[in-house]
């Protein structure tokens, strides 16, 4: 799969200054943990699930979890079981006949309810396991991640490839301070233990906010939850250094909209946005803006219209990109400091090199905008809405 395939060739040669480049399931797994940008999760009971992927009904879409768990009611499940079953194998059929569509693909997860249910899906499955890029392991915890991640080994053992898994941190031990950090630490090192077999480590804001009876509205960031924050915090701390923490779920949206000139104009103009029928994307792009500034890649969300002002954010600029290769360039020791190629900052060598290298990380999978380009410009749905904004706005 490939970012931004739904724009034309015109803009995305108008747009980028470095196209996105392709993603699949052999890709490297420090590289594909941070490729999954807004991952849709859809409950499993839906009946066009097939049909659905072969018809890029979403057009943005490059990761989907198809939810066995709190998005499908108890007395749902054994349905929901069986209609994946059927789902996947006429995918699997489809491809098997035309391959030239697997690389449309997205990224394909199942999030289970325990690491029971991850084996029996995996037997139930079969040959369309293969399809998978892995499962997700909701409320995981020091009591059942070891088992999780032996029942991934062992799918992965059935298909003879890598399943990955990513466990969802969303636990009451997490968030209660008396028990925070030994959780954490334990849960930390049964990770380290399978490093390999971890995409990454997703936090469950809904399931935690829900625990204080806290549930933020469209205009305030989970980073304004200071009882969330304060653990995203922590586990950033704990697991960012050696995993992906991906971003918690936005729970808000509006009605579909396929006139996005309002839009366009309010957010070109830097204000913010005062149609009500805009507050959900105008919070969104807030909230994934303090995600990335937070050291956190990828966001869970829950409604097709999110996929692109997500995405949209986690390409690169060109200023980052230039400053990412000229801080690697001249990481040889000859230089320790030097002026961006802006002339607006300095860059450091030494403590600016992991950033560079995340940098050029998502160049290659997001792409680099011109340096007149934004995250507007491929929020732009229509190509009359596109020739208006360069006409209006100066290009």
């Amino acid at each position: 799969m490939r970012y931004f395939q739904f724009l034309s060739e015109a803009r995305q040669h108008d747009i980028f200054f470095k196209r996105p480049g392709a993603m699949h399931l052999m890709t490297p797994r420090h590289v594909l943990a941070h490729a999954l940008g807004a991952t849709l999760y859809m409950p499993a009971t839906r009946q066009d699930i097939a049909d659905m992927l072969l018809s890029q009904k979403y057009e943005a879409l490059c990761s989907v979890v198809f939810c066995l768990e709190d998005a499908i009611g108890d007395q749902e499940v054994e349905m929901a079981e069986q209609n994946l079953v059927v789902q996947l194998a006429k995918l699997s059929d489809k491809l098997t006949h035309t391959p030239e569509t697997a690389e449309q693909m997205p990224l394909l997860f199942i999030r289970v309810r325990s690491p029971k249910q991850l084996l029996k899906m995996a037997d139930l499955l079969g040959p369309s396991l293969r399809l998978l890029t892995g499962f997700v392991f909701p409320k995981c915890s020091i009591h059942n991640a070891k088992d999780y991640l032996d029942s991934l080994k062992q799918a992965s053992a059935q298909t003879k490839t890598t399943l990955y898994g990513m466990p969802i941190l969303e636990t009451p031990d997490l968030l209660e301070k008396e028990t925070r950090y030994t959780v954490l630490s334990k849960l930390k090192q049964i990770m380290l233990n399978d490093e390999e077999y971890i995409l990454n480590i997703r936090i469950g804001a809904t399931d935690l906010c829900g625990l204080y009876g806290i549930r933020r509205d469209r205009d305030i960031t989970i980073y304004e939850i200071r009882l969330i924050a304060d653990l995203i915090t922590d586990i950033i701390n704990y697991f960012g250094r050696s995993f992906v923490v991906s971003g918690a779920v936005w729970e808000h949206f509006g009605p579909a909209r396929k006139e996005q000139k309002p839009f366009i104009r309010a957010l070109s103009k830097g204000g913010e946005l005062s149609l009500s029928e805009f507050d959900d994307v105008q919070g969104l792009l807030k909230e994934t803006r303090l995600d990335v500034a937070n050291g956190i890649h990828g966001k869970t969300v829950i409604h097709p219209t999110h996929l692109k002002p997500v995405q949209s954010m986690y390409v690169v600029t060109k200023e980052e990109y230039l400053d990412a290769l000229s801080i690697l360039e001249h990481a040889d020791g000859t230089v320790g400091v030097m002026k961006s190629a802006f002339s607006n900052k300095m860059n450091e060598t030494k403590p600016h090199y992991r950033w560079a290298e995340h940098i050029l990380m998502k160049s290659d999978i997001y792409g680099v905008f011109h340096e007149n380009r934004s995250y507007i410009d491929i929020l732009t749905e229509s190509e009359a809405a596109y020739a208006e904004h360069l006409g209006t706005y100066g290009g």
